[in-house]
Parts: structure tokens; sequence; C-alpha cells
């Protein structure tokens, strides 16, 4: 039989959904970007000048839904990560066990585990 959930182990469970979202956004968005990057490659392929191909190609641009995809999930899996040690850590884990799970210093743990 398992033990009920704790009400603390719900915030990690609710950070593993935001990030499994965020996966899930991320993929459908890149999948766009990577169409549109290979237009890109078409074109230039073809001749056209990066001016031209830049100048002509709608927004949001390749590079900015690149790099709003990457905040999004650096936010989400810092947010998992944060309630994921505090789980391991309610659930009686060394903090250097953590760290070691993590492939991070104990330092890194600590500080994740003040915020």
């Amino acid at each position: 039989m398992t033990a009920p959930v704790a009400p603390e182990d719900d915030a990690a469970r609710q950070a593993l959904e935001r990030l499994v979202d965020c996966i899930d956004e991320s993929v459908a968005e890149l999948t766009l970007a990577r169409a549109r990057a290979d237009l890109l490659l078409e074109g230039r392929r073809g001749g056209t000048p990066w001016a031209g191909l830049v100048t002509d190609e709608p927004r949001p641009l390749v590079v900015e839904t690149v790099s709003s995809v990457l905040s999004a999930l650096a936010t989400a899996g810092h947010g998992w990560r944060r309630e994921e040690a505090a789980a391991l850590r309610r659930e009686g884990v060394s903090i250097n066990r953590i760290a070691a799970l993590f492939g991070v210093t104990r330092q890194r743990i600590s500080a994740l585990l003040r915020e």
C-alpha cells in the first residue's frame, strides 16, 4: 500500500506537470521553427541573400522562437529541479545524495533548497 501524498509533494507534482506542458509546447513550437528553418535553407541554397531571407521572414523569427523556447524550458526546468530537490529532502534524502543524483555540487542543492 502506498503512503498518501503529502501536500508539499503536490508542489513537486505540479512543477513536473508544468515542465511536461512546457516540453509539449516547446516541441510544437520547435517543429514549426524547424519547418521555417528549412524554408530559409532552401532560399539560401537558391541564392537569396541573407538580408532578403531575414527581412521576408514572418515573426517570430526562427531565432526568436528558439530563444523563447530555451527560456521557457529553463524556467520550467528550474522550478521542477527545485521542487524535486525539496521533495527528496522531505523524504530524508541527504543533500549530498541529491547533489550526486542531479550532478551538481552540494552547495547548489543547498541554494536550491533555500529558494
